[in-house]
């Protein structure tokens, strides 16, 4: 396919390869298979076969906005520009320079993520940054680390999936959130292995699996504790592996012990029986992985309930061996990535830790500033939203849309109108832009080259294939023009191979090590995967197989227990809300939304119920239902189906409004991972009168 220019799916972390053509008319270009990428091997779900209509004119924004009088008007670049150095001076010279924030993105390229935590820590001196990859998989990554010293999504390839004998797959529906995944399932039964999926409600994915349960929302942590109490008490344990590769297992298994089986399906709502199938299917299994995805890790308990995940694959001996461990499903583009290289609140660019003295020394190093000039860790993403107002007075925010996405929505919309100032890069104009002062219109995939990391850890290369509208400009050459504002004109190129280079250097010797990877290698290896120190390396597809990266080369258990959810239903709210996705629709919907026929096929919230408790309410299929928490009030079409428990109702996420489903979302934050409660909280519903 020589005319077509090979990249990759804008949206979800399995980074489909894809190819663009040129075309005639309103959208540029149109999509195309591409075969030889060996993830999806040319398939594509109708959000990846769509993306090219938000190149169109008339979705996307090509000139910068300005608030005049209250009103968004057209502006140019430097009129744009220089309000924002203007704000952001002022703030930082009234307030101090943690008074100016900064929100990433969990879809940008490794290269914007990189340069954007670095114009924070070198040009505005802020410690106030995170990103929306927080809401992502944070709790994975804090129980992978605890665990393995070490976090990457999967630690290993998604085409070692069909040949492990049981996955075990929680709180996971990637028939609808990356479909094309779904064939490494299918391959798995037609090679004999079993598929138990894990998910309060019969999702598409759970038709496909052999042993499906269905566990109230929130109680995933005791669910797989009374699995590995069963694996205890059954004998079924790898004694051998514990000793030899592992600490910790005493105090792990009393921590389990303590959880009856009878006990967690009194908590769980799964029956006994099923529990036991489960471990005996998984158990008999030759060898097994647990793949964990936003149900049990978006909790106030994620990390611990993903160590609970962790512990069942240690004690079984299903980990640091071919075909075996845990695994996470990254959801956002570079999910993965774009945490490893300084968005996030406490790292530096290879995964290096902000308060590590040589961590700070090395970047410090590479960036040509002195170490102590860097700023400290700051507070998580919530956290930083929460303080917007208060202590943050200005904010720059780049490719999120928290006024959809962010739990208790509708007070991170007030906070946001708290600000002084708040400006905005995006392709489109999301719900949060609508609110912002300055909203610059950037670059999106097709028109920029740029690496992602993908959920396997894949460092692959988006190219090119379309030049971008002329007001438009990209997110490299804001944060160059930016900087040179405010005082640096050196050190933010806008060319993305030499942002990487860059890179590179600044991830040699870190746990995130890109130092081998070059955009010629991704071009020849269809992607590298980190880590990979030098250029002679070939990458580390598969992790923990000698050793794990802890200092004693252990893996660690970690003794948890089972608490309820922060927000268990009572007489006032006596009903479980979980939200997700649907098939047509992706994150907050800023850029989906936009496309016809996603929006043909998923055209708005609804709230799904169980018939027994429509029957309850009086409401029939259709029928506009208020579901109300103690943090705000949706009406929403009901949509009733017995694929979900009686006791629990589910609203996908993707639209703003009255169907706004995070309106109600708990920001109750993991101790740990600072992960909002996004799948627990209590709802009461009502009739509404037509």
């Amino acid at each position: 396919m020589s005319d077509a220019t090979d990249t990759h799916c804008p949206y979800c972390a399995l980074q489909c390869g894809m190819g663009l053509r040129a075309a005639e008319g309103p959208v540029p270009v149109s999509v195309v298979e591409r075969p030889s990428f060996p993830v999806n091997q040319g398939a594509l779900c109708g959000k990846g076969a769509n993306a090219a209509a938000v190149l169109a004119p008339g979705a996307r924004l090509t000139t910068p906005l300005v608030r005049q009088d209250g009103v968004l008007r057209p502006a140019g670049w430097p009129e744009a520009l220089g309000r924002i150095a203007e704000a952001v001076g002022a703030t930082a010279e009234t307030y101090g320079r943690d008074a100016v924030g900064v929100f990433g993105g969990g879809g940008l390229t490794n290269e914007k993520a990189y340069a954007l935590g670095k114009f924070a820590r070198v040009v505005l001196g802020t410690s106030a940054i995170d990103y929306n990859g927080r809401f992502c998989m944070s709790s994975a990554a804090a129980g992978g680390i605890r665990a393995f010293g070490l976090d990457r999504g999967l630690p290993f390839p998604v085409a070692d999936i069909p040949f492990t004998g049981c996955v075990v797959l929680v709180g996971s529906n990637p028939a609808e959130t990356m479909p094309p995944f779904v064939r490494y399932l299918r391959e798995l039964q037609e090679n004999g292995g079993t598929l138990i999926v894990i998910d309060p409600r019969r999702t598409r994915t759970a038709e496909l699996a052999d042993l499906h349960l269905a566990p109230r929302p929130g109680t995933d942590l005791a669910l797989a504790l009374g699995m590995l109490h069963l694996v205890v008490a059954e004998g079924r344990t790898d004694e051998e592996f514990i000793g030899l590769r592992t600490t910790g297992w005493e105090q792990t298994r009393a921590a389990a012990m303590a959880h009856w089986p009878e006990h967690v399906e009194a908590v769980t709502g799964v029956p006994l029986p099923q529990l036991r199938a489960a471990v005996r299917m998984f158990c008999d299994a030759s060898s097994a992985m647990v793949l964990t995805a936003r149900g049990p890790e978006q909790q106030a308990k994620g990390t611990d309930t993903v160590s609970a995940w962790i512990n069942l694959c240690l004690a079984t001996g299903n980990a640091g061996r071919p075909y075996a461990g845990y695994g996470c499903l990254t959801g956002q583009g570079n999910g993965q990535g774009g945490r490893e290289h300084g968005q996030k609140a406490d790292q530096l660019p290879g995964y290096r830790k902000l308060d590590d003295p040589a961590a700070r020394a090395h970047v410090a190093a590479v960036w040509g500033v002195d170490p102590d000039s860097l700023p400290g860790p700051g507070r998580s993403a919530y956290e930083l939203l929460e303080s917007l107002g208060g202590e943050v007075r200005s904010l720059l925010l780049m490719g999120s849309n928290p006024v959809v996405s962010a739990p208790r929505s509708a007070h991170v919309a007030e906070r946001l109108r708290a600000l002084d100032f708040l400006a905005v890069s995006d392709v489109v104009l999301s719900e949060t832009a609508e609110l912002a002062d300055v909203v610059l219109p950037v670059t999106q995939w097709a028109e920029e080259t740029g690496t992602m990391t993908n959920l396997e850890g894949r460092v692959i290369l988006r190219r090119k294939a379309v030049d971008a509208p002329g007001g438009v400009r990209s997110d490299l050459e804001v944060l160059h023009e930016l900087a040179a504002l405010l005082g640096r004109p050196e050190g933010f190129p806008t060319d993305p191979e030499l942002v990487f280079e860059e890179l590179r250097r600044a991830s040699a010797g870190g746990v995130a090590d890109y130092a081998g990877i070059s955009y010629e290698r991704i071009a020849a290896e269809d992607g590298v995967f980190w880590p990979c120190p030098a250029e002679e390396h070939p990458g580390t597809p598969r992790l923990f197989l000698d050793r794990f990266a802890t200092p004693d080369g252990r893996a660690r258990f970690t003794p948890v227990q089972h608490r309820p959810a922060a927000e268990e239903p009572d007489a006032e709210f006596p009903v479980r809300l979980t939200t997700g996705r649907v098939l047509a629709q992706y994150q907050s919907g800023a850029q989906t939304r936009r496309v016809d026929a996603l929006n043909d096929a998923a055209p708005g919230a609804f709230v799904e119920l169980h018939p027994a408790l429509a029957e309850r309410l009086g409401v029939r299929e259709g029928d506009r239902v208020a579901v109300v928490s103690r943090r705000g009030r949706t009406v929403t079409p009901a949509r009733l189906t017995t694929a979900i428990r009686p006791d629990t109702v589910f609203m996908p996420f993707h639209w703003p409004g009255e169907g706004n489903a995070n309106l109600h979302t708990n920001p109750a934050l993991d101790p740990v991972s600072r992960m909002p409660e996004f799948k627990a909280c209590a709802v009461r519903l009502e009739a509404v009168a037509p």
